[in-house]
Protein backbone atom coordinates (compact mmCIF):
# COMPACT_ATOMS: atom_id res chain seq x y z
CA UNK A 1 0.00 0.00 0.00
CA UNK A 2 1.20 3.30 -0.71
CA UNK A 3 -0.09 6.60 -0.12
CA UNK A 4 0.57 10.78 -1.14
CA UNK A 5 -1.02 13.06 0.81
CA UNK A 6 -1.85 16.49 0.33
CA UNK A 7 0.58 18.05 2.41
CA UNK A 8 3.62 16.38 0.75
CA UNK A 9 6.24 19.15 -0.62
CA UNK A 10 4.81 21.95 1.69
CA UNK A 11 1.47 22.16 -0.95
CA UNK A 12 -1.78 22.20 0.39
CA UNK A 13 -4.98 20.39 -2.34
CA UNK A 14 -8.38 21.70 -1.51
CA UNK A 15 -10.61 19.42 -0.15
CA UNK A 16 -7.83 16.66 -0.64
CA UNK A 17 -6.76 14.59 2.62
CA UNK A 18 -4.74 11.43 0.68
CA UNK A 19 -4.44 9.11 -2.23
CA UNK A 20 -3.69 5.97 -1.42
CA UNK A 21 -3.11 2.75 -3.49
CA UNK A 22 -3.59 -1.07 -2.75
CA UNK A 23 -2.32 -3.24 -5.47
CA UNK A 24 -2.43 -6.93 -3.44
CA UNK A 25 -5.65 -7.18 -3.85
CA UNK A 26 -8.45 -9.05 -5.74
CA UNK A 27 -11.52 -8.82 -6.85
CA UNK A 28 -14.07 -11.45 -6.11
CA UNK A 29 -17.46 -11.20 -7.91
CA UNK A 30 -20.66 -12.87 -8.01
CA UNK A 31 -23.10 -12.20 -10.85
CA UNK A 32 -26.44 -14.00 -11.48
CA UNK A 33 -30.16 -12.62 -12.77
CA UNK A 34 -31.54 -14.79 -9.68
CA UNK A 35 -29.96 -11.99 -7.48
CA UNK A 36 -32.73 -9.33 -8.70
CA UNK A 37 -34.91 -8.36 -5.75
CA UNK A 38 -33.34 -10.60 -3.39
CA UNK A 39 -33.31 -9.59 -0.10
CA UNK A 40 -30.23 -10.57 2.14
CA UNK A 41 -27.48 -11.32 -0.28
CA UNK A 42 -25.24 -8.95 0.98
CA UNK A 43 -25.61 -9.97 4.64
CA UNK A 44 -24.75 -13.70 3.56
CA UNK A 45 -21.95 -12.71 1.92
CA UNK A 46 -20.86 -10.58 4.78
CA UNK A 47 -21.93 -13.39 6.86
CA UNK A 48 -18.96 -16.07 5.11
CA UNK A 49 -16.40 -13.40 4.95
CA UNK A 50 -17.11 -12.76 9.05
CA UNK A 51 -16.47 -16.44 9.45
CA UNK A 52 -13.50 -16.87 7.21
CA UNK A 53 -11.85 -13.68 8.90
CA UNK A 54 -11.72 -11.68 5.73
CA UNK A 55 -11.30 -8.19 5.91
CA UNK A 56 -13.21 -6.62 3.05
CA UNK A 57 -12.28 -3.14 1.49
CA UNK A 58 -14.66 -2.21 -1.24
CA UNK A 59 -18.33 -3.68 -1.50
CA UNK A 60 -20.10 -2.41 -4.98
CA UNK A 61 -23.04 -3.71 -6.47
CA UNK A 62 -25.63 -2.49 -9.10
CA UNK A 63 -29.06 -1.44 -7.87
CA UNK A 64 -30.71 -4.35 -10.08
CA UNK A 65 -28.19 -6.79 -8.04
CA UNK A 66 -27.12 -9.06 -10.37
CA UNK A 67 -23.78 -8.46 -9.96
CA UNK A 68 -21.98 -7.70 -6.31
CA UNK A 69 -18.09 -7.34 -6.51
CA UNK A 70 -16.28 -7.22 -3.25
CA UNK A 71 -12.18 -6.36 -2.97
CA UNK A 72 -10.02 -8.68 -0.27
CA UNK A 73 -6.30 -9.29 0.04
CA UNK A 74 -5.07 -11.58 -2.86
CA UNK A 75 -3.83 -14.32 -0.35
CA UNK A 76 -7.12 -14.55 1.11
CA UNK A 77 -8.81 -14.64 -2.52
CA UNK A 78 -9.43 -17.87 -3.28
CA UNK A 79 -10.49 -18.75 0.42
CA UNK A 80 -13.51 -16.18 -0.54
CA UNK A 81 -14.22 -17.76 -3.70
CA UNK A 82 -14.74 -21.31 -1.82
CA UNK A 83 -16.84 -20.07 0.61
CA UNK A 84 -19.08 -17.96 -1.70
CA UNK A 85 -19.89 -21.46 -3.53
CA UNK A 86 -20.48 -23.41 -0.64
CA UNK A 87 -22.99 -20.62 0.63
CA UNK A 88 -24.30 -19.97 -2.98
CA UNK A 89 -24.17 -23.57 -4.01
CA UNK A 90 -28.22 -24.54 -4.23
CA UNK A 91 -28.26 -20.61 -6.33
CA UNK A 92 -25.31 -22.15 -8.56
CA UNK A 93 -27.22 -25.30 -9.23
CA UNK A 94 -30.54 -23.69 -9.93
CA UNK A 95 -28.73 -21.04 -12.20
CA UNK A 96 -29.78 -18.06 -10.07
CA UNK A 97 -26.04 -17.27 -9.99
CA UNK A 98 -23.93 -17.69 -12.83
CA UNK A 99 -20.55 -17.59 -11.60
CA UNK A 100 -18.39 -16.52 -8.27
CA UNK A 101 -15.18 -15.56 -9.91
CA UNK A 102 -11.87 -13.77 -8.77
CA UNK A 103 -9.50 -11.14 -10.74
CA UNK A 104 -6.04 -11.05 -9.27
CA UNK A 105 -5.03 -8.29 -12.36
CA UNK A 106 -6.47 -5.52 -10.02
CA UNK A 107 -5.28 -2.44 -7.49
CA UNK A 108 -7.49 0.09 -5.94
CA UNK A 109 -7.29 3.46 -5.33
CA UNK A 110 -8.74 5.30 -2.98
CA UNK A 111 -9.13 9.36 -3.22
CA UNK A 112 -10.14 11.11 0.34
CA UNK A 113 -11.43 14.04 0.19
CA UNK A 114 -12.40 13.98 -3.13
CA UNK A 115 -15.88 16.03 -4.09
CA UNK A 116 -17.86 14.45 -5.66
CA UNK A 117 -19.60 17.36 -7.50
CA UNK A 118 -16.28 17.48 -9.66
CA UNK A 119 -15.15 13.86 -9.76
CA UNK A 120 -16.88 13.78 -13.28
CA UNK A 121 -13.75 15.66 -14.57
CA UNK A 122 -11.41 13.03 -13.26
CA UNK A 123 -13.32 9.60 -14.63
CA UNK A 124 -13.42 11.66 -18.05
CA UNK A 125 -10.14 11.97 -17.89
CA UNK A 126 -9.53 8.38 -17.19
CA UNK A 127 -11.92 7.16 -19.75
CA UNK A 128 -10.30 9.22 -22.71
CA UNK A 129 -7.11 7.54 -21.71
CA UNK A 130 -8.76 3.79 -21.94
CA UNK A 131 -8.91 3.59 -18.53
CA UNK A 132 -12.03 2.07 -17.91
CA UNK A 133 -12.86 1.29 -13.95
CA UNK A 134 -13.78 -1.94 -12.65
CA UNK A 135 -15.87 -0.67 -10.00
CA UNK A 136 -16.68 2.11 -8.16
CA UNK A 137 -17.52 3.08 -4.71
CA UNK A 138 -18.30 5.97 -2.80
CA UNK A 139 -19.07 6.66 1.41
CA UNK A 140 -22.68 8.64 1.43
CA UNK A 141 -20.73 11.55 3.17
CA UNK A 142 -19.95 11.97 -0.67
CA UNK A 143 -16.49 12.99 0.21
CA UNK A 144 -14.29 9.73 -0.45
CA UNK A 145 -14.20 7.79 -3.76
CA UNK A 146 -12.75 4.02 -4.42
CA UNK A 147 -11.29 2.90 -8.24
CA UNK A 148 -10.78 -0.49 -8.75
CA UNK A 149 -8.83 -0.55 -12.13
CA UNK A 150 -6.79 -3.19 -14.33
CA UNK A 151 -3.20 -3.67 -12.97
CA UNK A 152 -1.58 -3.05 -15.86
CA UNK A 153 -3.63 0.26 -15.83
CA UNK A 154 -2.19 1.57 -12.89
CA UNK A 155 0.32 3.86 -13.57
CA UNK A 156 -1.29 5.67 -16.27
CA UNK A 157 -4.52 5.97 -14.05
CA UNK A 158 -1.78 7.41 -11.23
CA UNK A 159 -0.27 9.54 -13.55
CA UNK A 160 -3.94 10.93 -15.05
CA UNK A 161 -4.77 11.46 -11.47
CA UNK A 162 -1.90 13.11 -9.85
CA UNK A 163 -2.97 15.53 -12.73
CA UNK A 164 -6.36 16.02 -12.14
CA UNK A 165 -6.39 15.97 -8.39
CA UNK A 166 -2.90 17.29 -7.42
CA UNK A 167 -1.79 19.81 -9.88
CA UNK A 168 0.99 17.86 -11.65
CA UNK A 169 2.40 18.84 -14.96
CA UNK A 170 0.27 17.43 -17.92
CA UNK A 171 2.20 15.20 -19.88
CA UNK A 172 0.61 14.52 -23.72
CA UNK A 173 2.60 11.86 -25.44
CA UNK A 174 2.82 12.65 -29.38
CA UNK A 175 3.81 10.03 -31.87
CA UNK A 176 4.78 12.06 -35.13
CA UNK A 177 3.97 10.21 -38.29
CA UNK A 178 6.33 11.65 -41.23
CA UNK A 179 9.36 14.11 -41.00
CA UNK A 180 9.41 15.74 -44.22
CA UNK A 181 9.08 19.51 -45.05
CA UNK A 182 5.86 19.77 -42.72
CA UNK A 183 6.39 16.70 -40.38
CA UNK A 184 10.30 18.11 -39.92
CA UNK A 185 9.50 21.47 -38.94
CA UNK A 186 6.26 21.07 -36.56
CA UNK A 187 9.02 18.92 -34.66
CA UNK A 188 11.26 21.71 -34.46
CA UNK A 189 8.12 24.21 -33.38
CA UNK A 190 7.14 21.68 -30.68
CA UNK A 191 10.80 21.24 -29.13
CA UNK A 192 11.23 24.90 -29.48
CA UNK A 193 8.25 25.91 -27.79
CA UNK A 194 7.98 23.01 -24.99
CA UNK A 195 9.64 25.14 -22.44
CA UNK A 196 7.79 27.99 -22.63
CA UNK A 197 4.13 26.18 -23.36
CA UNK A 198 5.38 24.01 -19.73
CA UNK A 199 5.60 27.16 -17.70
CA UNK A 200 2.81 29.26 -18.83
CA UNK A 201 -0.05 26.40 -19.18
CA UNK A 202 1.72 23.15 -17.24
CA UNK A 203 1.52 21.27 -19.98
CA UNK A 204 4.37 19.33 -20.90
CA UNK A 205 4.70 18.27 -24.94
CA UNK A 206 6.86 14.85 -24.93
CA UNK A 207 7.43 13.76 -28.55
CA UNK A 208 8.32 10.22 -27.75
CA UNK A 209 8.12 8.39 -30.87
CA UNK A 210 8.65 10.32 -34.36
CA UNK A 211 8.93 7.98 -37.83
CA UNK A 212 9.11 7.70 -41.15
CA UNK A 213 8.23 5.26 -43.79
CA UNK A 214 10.43 2.71 -42.90
CA UNK A 215 11.86 4.36 -39.49
CA UNK A 216 11.16 4.45 -35.89
CA UNK A 217 13.16 6.16 -32.73
CA UNK A 218 11.25 6.06 -29.95
CA UNK A 219 11.67 6.68 -26.52
CA UNK A 220 9.95 7.66 -23.32
CA UNK A 221 11.49 10.59 -21.91
CA UNK A 222 11.24 12.17 -24.92
CA UNK A 223 13.35 12.98 -28.42
CA UNK A 224 15.45 16.10 -28.47
CA UNK A 225 16.86 17.92 -31.25
CA UNK A 226 19.35 15.50 -32.91
CA UNK A 227 16.67 13.68 -33.52
CA UNK A 228 17.72 13.54 -37.63
CA UNK A 229 20.81 12.42 -36.79
CA UNK A 230 19.25 9.65 -34.12
CA UNK A 231 16.63 8.69 -36.60
CA UNK A 232 19.52 8.07 -39.69
CA UNK A 233 21.69 6.17 -37.34
CA UNK A 234 19.62 4.71 -34.43
CA UNK A 235 15.77 4.30 -36.49
CA UNK A 236 14.64 1.00 -36.53
CA UNK A 237 11.92 -1.09 -38.96
CA UNK A 238 8.32 -0.99 -37.63
CA UNK A 239 4.67 -1.21 -37.49
CA UNK A 240 2.25 0.59 -36.14
CA UNK A 241 1.79 -2.04 -32.81
CA UNK A 242 5.07 -0.98 -32.29
CA UNK A 243 4.56 2.30 -31.40
CA UNK A 244 0.89 1.08 -29.72
CA UNK A 245 2.71 -1.68 -27.81
CA UNK A 246 5.57 0.92 -26.46
CA UNK A 247 2.94 3.14 -25.03
CA UNK A 248 1.18 0.38 -23.04
CA UNK A 249 4.07 -1.13 -21.76
CA UNK A 250 5.80 2.27 -20.67
CA UNK A 251 2.09 3.63 -19.54
CA UNK A 252 2.27 6.53 -21.31
CA UNK A 253 -1.04 9.10 -21.01
CA UNK A 254 -2.82 11.75 -23.32
CA UNK A 255 -1.30 10.32 -26.85
CA UNK A 256 -1.47 12.21 -29.90
CA UNK A 257 -0.31 10.51 -33.21
CA UNK A 258 0.31 13.22 -35.54
CA UNK A 259 0.57 12.36 -39.43
CA UNK A 260 2.20 14.50 -41.71
CA UNK A 261 2.92 11.77 -44.27
CA UNK A 262 1.16 12.19 -47.57
CA UNK A 263 0.30 8.18 -47.17
CA UNK A 264 -2.73 6.57 -48.56
CA UNK A 265 -1.42 3.30 -46.59
CA UNK A 266 -0.93 5.03 -43.24
CA UNK A 267 -4.13 6.62 -42.84
CA UNK A 268 -5.46 2.66 -42.52
CA UNK A 269 -3.89 2.79 -39.01
CA UNK A 270 -5.95 5.52 -37.54
CA UNK A 271 -8.55 3.09 -36.54
CA UNK A 272 -6.51 1.02 -34.87
CA UNK A 273 -4.52 3.87 -33.06
CA UNK A 274 -7.75 5.81 -32.02
CA UNK A 275 -8.75 2.24 -30.59
CA UNK A 276 -5.69 2.02 -28.70
CA UNK A 277 -6.01 5.48 -26.74
CA UNK A 278 -4.85 7.86 -29.59
CA UNK A 279 -6.41 11.12 -30.25
CA UNK A 280 -5.20 11.91 -34.02
CA UNK A 281 -4.15 15.10 -35.74
CA UNK A 282 -3.37 15.22 -39.59
CA UNK A 283 -1.96 17.42 -42.66
CA UNK A 284 -2.73 14.13 -44.71
CA UNK A 285 -6.56 14.71 -47.05
CA UNK A 286 -6.43 11.06 -47.37
CA UNK A 287 -8.27 10.10 -45.04
CA UNK A 288 -11.48 12.42 -45.49
CA UNK A 289 -11.17 11.78 -49.27
CA UNK A 290 -11.52 8.24 -49.29
CA UNK A 291 -15.08 6.27 -49.63
CA UNK A 292 -18.09 8.15 -47.62
CA UNK A 293 -18.40 4.70 -45.85
CA UNK A 294 -14.67 4.76 -44.45
CA UNK A 295 -15.09 8.94 -43.44
CA UNK A 296 -18.37 7.61 -41.60
CA UNK A 297 -16.56 5.38 -39.94
CA UNK A 298 -13.65 6.90 -38.58
CA UNK A 299 -16.44 9.21 -36.83
CA UNK A 300 -18.34 6.48 -35.15
CA UNK A 301 -14.70 5.16 -33.80
CA UNK A 302 -14.04 7.99 -32.53
CA UNK A 303 -17.53 8.25 -30.74
CA UNK A 304 -17.31 5.09 -29.67
CA UNK A 305 -13.72 5.99 -27.93
CA UNK A 306 -14.57 9.53 -27.31
CA UNK A 307 -11.30 10.50 -28.88
CA UNK A 308 -10.66 13.42 -31.39
CA UNK A 309 -9.25 13.97 -35.03
CA UNK A 310 -8.58 16.97 -35.88
CA UNK A 311 -7.45 18.41 -39.59
CA UNK A 312 -7.92 22.06 -40.25
CA UNK A 313 -4.42 22.13 -42.23
CA UNK A 314 -6.38 19.91 -44.55
CA UNK A 315 -7.34 22.81 -46.39
CA UNK A 316 -5.98 26.07 -46.38
CA UNK A 317 -2.83 25.39 -44.15
CA UNK A 318 -3.17 27.58 -41.30
CA UNK A 319 -6.67 29.19 -41.78
CA UNK A 320 -8.96 28.98 -39.93
CA UNK A 321 -11.58 27.18 -42.60
CA UNK A 322 -12.58 23.84 -41.67
CA UNK A 323 -13.46 25.13 -38.02
CA UNK A 324 -15.54 28.22 -39.53
CA UNK A 325 -17.72 25.66 -41.39
CA UNK A 326 -18.14 23.31 -38.80
CA UNK A 327 -19.35 26.33 -36.60
CA UNK A 328 -21.48 27.67 -39.32
CA UNK A 329 -23.20 24.35 -40.45
CA UNK A 330 -23.55 23.40 -36.63
CA UNK A 331 -25.53 26.49 -35.83
CA UNK A 332 -27.67 25.49 -38.38
CA UNK A 333 -26.98 27.90 -41.14
CA UNK A 334 -27.54 26.82 -44.99
CA UNK A 335 -24.12 27.40 -46.41
CA UNK A 336 -25.36 27.51 -50.13
CA UNK A 337 -21.85 27.92 -51.69
CA UNK A 338 -18.66 27.66 -51.22
CA UNK A 339 -15.62 28.75 -54.10
CA UNK A 340 -12.21 29.65 -53.80
CA UNK A 341 -8.91 29.26 -54.94
CA UNK A 342 -7.83 26.07 -53.21
CA UNK A 343 -3.89 25.84 -53.77
CA UNK A 344 -1.05 28.20 -52.77
CA UNK A 345 0.71 26.35 -55.97
CA UNK A 346 -1.89 27.29 -58.55
CA UNK A 347 -2.25 30.40 -56.94
CA UNK A 348 1.23 31.52 -57.11
CA UNK A 349 1.11 30.49 -60.26
CA UNK A 350 -1.73 31.85 -62.38
CA UNK A 351 -1.67 34.97 -60.11
CA UNK A 352 1.73 35.75 -62.06
CA UNK A 353 0.86 34.30 -65.10
CA UNK A 354 -2.35 36.52 -65.28
CA UNK A 355 -0.68 39.86 -64.71
CA UNK A 356 3.25 39.54 -66.17
CA UNK A 357 4.12 39.25 -69.42
CA UNK A 358 6.08 36.31 -69.25
CA UNK A 359 5.45 32.20 -70.46
CA UNK A 360 3.69 29.84 -68.65
CA UNK A 361 6.61 27.55 -68.38
CA UNK A 362 8.97 30.26 -67.16
CA UNK A 363 6.33 31.58 -64.38
CA UNK A 364 6.04 27.69 -63.26
CA UNK A 365 9.88 26.65 -63.35
CA UNK A 366 9.82 29.73 -60.60
CA UNK A 367 7.33 28.00 -58.63
CA UNK A 368 9.44 24.88 -58.76
CA UNK A 369 12.61 26.80 -57.58
CA UNK A 370 11.02 28.45 -54.72
CA UNK A 371 9.79 24.73 -53.95
CA UNK A 372 6.35 25.07 -54.13
CA UNK A 373 5.22 21.94 -56.59
CA UNK A 374 5.66 18.56 -55.98
CA UNK A 375 8.82 17.37 -57.47
CA UNK A 376 6.40 16.08 -60.71
CA UNK A 377 4.81 19.47 -60.75
CA UNK A 378 1.92 17.10 -62.62
CA UNK A 379 0.24 16.11 -59.13
CA UNK A 380 -0.19 20.17 -58.37
CA UNK A 381 -1.33 20.96 -62.25
CA UNK A 382 -4.00 17.63 -62.42
CA UNK A 383 -6.47 19.35 -59.90
CA UNK A 384 -6.49 16.04 -57.59
CA UNK A 385 -5.35 18.09 -55.04
CA UNK A 386 -7.70 20.80 -55.35
CA UNK A 387 -11.12 18.30 -55.79
CA UNK A 388 -9.47 16.11 -52.41
CA UNK A 389 -10.06 19.79 -50.71
CA UNK A 390 -12.83 20.57 -51.97
CA UNK A 391 -14.11 17.08 -51.04
CA UNK A 392 -13.36 17.54 -47.20
CA UNK A 393 -15.41 20.86 -47.37
CA UNK A 394 -18.23 18.95 -49.04
CA UNK A 395 -18.27 16.12 -46.13
CA UNK A 396 -17.97 18.45 -43.73
CA UNK A 397 -21.70 19.94 -44.42
CA UNK A 398 -22.73 16.08 -44.20
CA UNK A 399 -22.94 15.57 -47.82
CA UNK A 400 -22.39 11.91 -49.31
CA UNK A 401 -19.92 13.08 -52.81
CA UNK A 402 -17.34 10.42 -53.56
CA UNK A 403 -14.32 11.49 -55.36
CA UNK A 404 -15.52 10.05 -58.80
CA UNK A 405 -18.29 12.52 -58.91
CA UNK A 406 -15.99 15.78 -59.11
CA UNK A 407 -15.93 17.34 -62.36
CA UNK A 408 -12.19 18.40 -62.44
CA UNK A 409 -10.62 20.24 -65.17
CA UNK A 410 -6.53 19.09 -65.94
CA UNK A 411 -4.41 21.85 -66.43
CA UNK A 412 -1.96 19.02 -68.51
CA UNK A 413 -2.46 19.15 -72.27
CA UNK A 414 -3.32 15.30 -72.91
CA UNK A 415 -0.01 14.81 -74.88
CA UNK A 416 2.03 15.49 -71.67
CA UNK A 417 0.41 13.71 -69.80
CA UNK A 418 2.16 9.99 -69.88
CA UNK A 419 6.10 11.85 -70.26
CA UNK A 420 8.20 10.42 -67.67
CA UNK A 421 8.88 13.18 -65.00
CA UNK A 422 11.97 14.08 -66.37
CA UNK A 423 10.97 14.34 -69.86
CA UNK A 424 7.26 16.87 -68.42
CA UNK A 425 10.02 18.95 -66.84
CA UNK A 426 12.41 19.28 -69.88
CA UNK A 427 9.30 19.78 -71.75
CA UNK A 428 7.38 22.58 -70.01
CA UNK A 429 7.61 24.82 -72.98
CA UNK A 430 5.04 23.01 -74.39
CA UNK A 431 2.44 24.27 -71.86
CA UNK A 432 3.10 27.82 -73.44
CA UNK A 433 1.34 28.21 -76.69
CA UNK A 434 -1.70 26.57 -74.98
CA UNK A 435 -2.06 28.78 -71.82
CA UNK A 436 -1.18 32.05 -74.01
CA UNK A 437 -4.37 31.44 -76.09
CA UNK A 438 -6.63 30.86 -72.90
CA UNK A 439 -4.80 33.99 -71.45
CA UNK A 440 -5.47 36.17 -75.03
CA UNK A 441 -9.02 35.27 -75.41
CA UNK A 442 -10.37 35.89 -71.76
CA UNK A 443 -12.05 39.44 -71.68
CA UNK A 444 -10.23 42.43 -71.12
CA UNK A 445 -9.17 43.49 -67.87
CA UNK A 446 -9.86 39.46 -66.55
CA UNK A 447 -7.51 37.63 -64.67
CA UNK A 448 -7.62 33.28 -64.43
CA UNK A 449 -8.09 31.35 -61.19
CA UNK A 450 -7.91 27.62 -61.11
CA UNK A 451 -11.06 27.66 -58.57
CA UNK A 452 -12.86 24.64 -56.47
CA UNK A 453 -17.10 25.20 -56.50
CA UNK A 454 -19.17 23.62 -54.12
CA UNK A 455 -23.13 24.49 -55.55
CA UNK A 456 -26.45 23.10 -55.85
CA UNK A 457 -28.62 22.05 -52.99
CA UNK A 458 -26.49 21.60 -50.43
CA UNK A 459 -29.72 20.48 -48.04
CA UNK A 460 -29.72 17.30 -49.89
CA UNK A 461 -27.61 14.02 -49.95
CA UNK A 462 -24.78 15.52 -52.50
CA UNK A 463 -24.24 18.72 -54.36
CA UNK A 464 -22.20 19.29 -57.54
CA UNK A 465 -18.58 19.73 -57.05
CA UNK A 466 -15.95 21.63 -59.69
CA UNK A 467 -12.53 22.13 -60.25
CA UNK A 468 -11.99 24.49 -63.15
CA UNK A 469 -9.72 27.24 -64.47
CA UNK A 470 -12.17 30.85 -64.70
CA UNK A 471 -11.61 34.04 -65.86
CA UNK A 472 -12.65 36.58 -63.50
CA UNK A 473 -12.48 40.60 -63.11
CA UNK A 474 -9.61 41.60 -61.93
CA UNK A 475 -11.27 43.79 -59.28
CA UNK A 476 -13.06 41.13 -58.23
CA UNK A 477 -12.37 39.36 -54.40
CA UNK A 478 -10.54 36.14 -56.39
CA UNK A 479 -8.79 38.66 -58.95
CA UNK A 480 -7.69 40.09 -56.39
CA UNK A 481 -5.88 37.75 -55.13
CA UNK A 482 -1.63 38.10 -54.25
CA UNK A 483 0.96 35.36 -53.50
CA UNK A 484 0.40 32.09 -53.07
CA UNK A 485 -2.36 32.89 -51.08
CA UNK A 486 -5.75 31.38 -50.59
CA UNK A 487 -8.97 32.55 -50.73
CA UNK A 488 -12.51 31.02 -49.95
CA UNK A 489 -15.97 32.57 -50.29
CA UNK A 490 -18.31 31.22 -48.16
CA UNK A 491 -22.34 31.70 -49.22
CA UNK A 492 -24.90 31.36 -46.65
CA UNK A 493 -29.02 32.12 -46.80
CA UNK A 494 -28.20 34.71 -43.53
CA UNK A 495 -25.04 36.40 -45.49
CA UNK A 496 -26.76 36.70 -48.87
CA UNK A 497 -25.13 38.18 -51.54
CA UNK A 498 -22.31 39.08 -49.14
CA UNK A 499 -19.89 36.14 -48.57
CA UNK A 500 -17.68 35.30 -46.10
CA UNK A 501 -14.18 35.81 -47.03
CA UNK A 502 -10.94 34.01 -45.46
CA UNK A 503 -7.94 35.23 -47.04
CA UNK A 504 -4.48 34.27 -46.35
CA UNK A 505 -1.62 32.07 -46.84
CA UNK A 506 -2.37 29.13 -48.37
CA UNK A 507 1.00 27.03 -48.73
CA UNK A 508 4.25 26.53 -46.95
CA UNK A 509 6.01 23.83 -44.56
CA UNK A 510 6.13 26.72 -41.60
CA UNK A 511 2.20 27.95 -42.40
CA UNK A 512 1.13 24.19 -42.43
CA UNK A 513 3.00 23.13 -39.27
CA UNK A 514 1.67 25.69 -37.28
CA UNK A 515 -1.44 25.02 -38.29
CA UNK A 516 -1.06 21.22 -37.03
CA UNK A 517 0.83 22.60 -33.90
CA UNK A 518 -2.79 24.36 -33.43
CA UNK A 519 -4.79 21.66 -33.52
CA UNK A 520 -2.39 19.43 -31.34
CA UNK A 521 -3.02 22.16 -28.97
CA UNK A 522 -6.64 22.22 -29.40
CA UNK A 523 -6.66 18.62 -28.64
CA UNK A 524 -5.01 19.35 -25.37
CA UNK A 525 -7.40 21.85 -24.02
CA UNK A 526 -10.42 19.17 -24.74
CA UNK A 527 -7.57 16.19 -22.90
Amino acid sequence: MSILKSEEKGIKYKGIKELSVLDHVSLVNLEGKGLLGKAGVDARIFSVMANLKISVSIISQGSSERGIGIVVNSDRASEALQGLEKEFSKELLFGDVNKVSVDNNIATISITGQDLSTFHKLYSSLIKNKITPILFNNIITGNSVSLVVKKTDLKRALNVINVEIFGQTKKINIAVFGHGLVGGTLINQVLSSAKNIEGRKGINLNIFAIANSTKLVINKAGIKENWKEEIENEGVTYDIQDVIQYAKENHLENLIAVDNTASSGFVENYLTLIENGFDVVSSNKIANTLSYGFYKEIRQVLQDNQKNYLYETNVGAGLPLIDTIKLLHLSGENITKIKGVFSGTLSYIFNHFSVEDKPFSEVLKEAIALGFTEPDPREDLCGNDVARKLLILARELDLQNEFNEIEIQSLIPIELRSLTTSNFLENLQLLDNHYKTIKENQEKGNVLRYIGELSGDLQQDKGNLEVKLVSVPLNSVLGQLKGSDSIFEIYTESYGERPIVIQGAGAGASVTARGVFGDILRIIDKI
